[in-house]
């Protein structure tokens, strides 16, 4: 196979070690883009790899579909993302993490001491939640998810 020789699904699941199915899935979802061939095959152009490669990178991340999406639609056409986009990408995506990052830690240093809505003593509930004050954050474990995660409990979009 020659180099400029587009990659059939299989080809790309094999490099990539991404399944088909997921590709497929990719493809549905706008992240990647086939050609089909005379018989109704598709075919990557190798630039997929790449493509591939940074949907999976950002998905590490704990980037959600949808908003890899959005930044690679920002690139002019569906062109394989470089070195300064995820530059740029990924200064956004930081400020997201560090915000996670701390949630989480916040979350693993009250992990034994709090389920949440206040302790796991019912003798020291009174002194840490008096009539369920914590009821007025809205429902579940306040104490552990705070009040700017409260809205959106799933931590993850996409």
């Amino acid at each position: 196979m020659a180099a400029i020789d587009p990659l059939t699904v299989g080809d790309l699941a094999a490099r990539s070690g991404v399944a088909v199915s997921t590709l497929h899935y990719y493809e549905r979802r706008g992240l990647l883009s086939a050609a089909r061939s005379t018989g109704n095959q598709r075919r990557y152009p190798r630039a997929a790899l790449r493509r591939v490669a940074f949907i999976r990178a950002a998905q590490q991340l704990g980037i959600g579909l949808a908003e890899i999406g959005a930044a690679l639609a920002e690139l002019p056409q569906q062109r394989t993302p470089t070195k300064a986009d995820w530059s740029r990408l990924s200064s956004h995506w930081r400020e997201q993490l560090d915000r996670r990052i701390a949630a989480l830690q916040a979350l693993r240093d009250r992990l034994d001491g709090c389920i949440g809505c206040g302790c796991l003593s019912l003798r020291a509930c009174a002194l840490y939640n008096p009539q369920d004050r914590c009821a007025e954050q809205g429902s579940g474990p306040q104490r552990l998810i705070g009040p700017d995660q409260s809205a959106d409990r799933s931590g993850v979009s996409g």
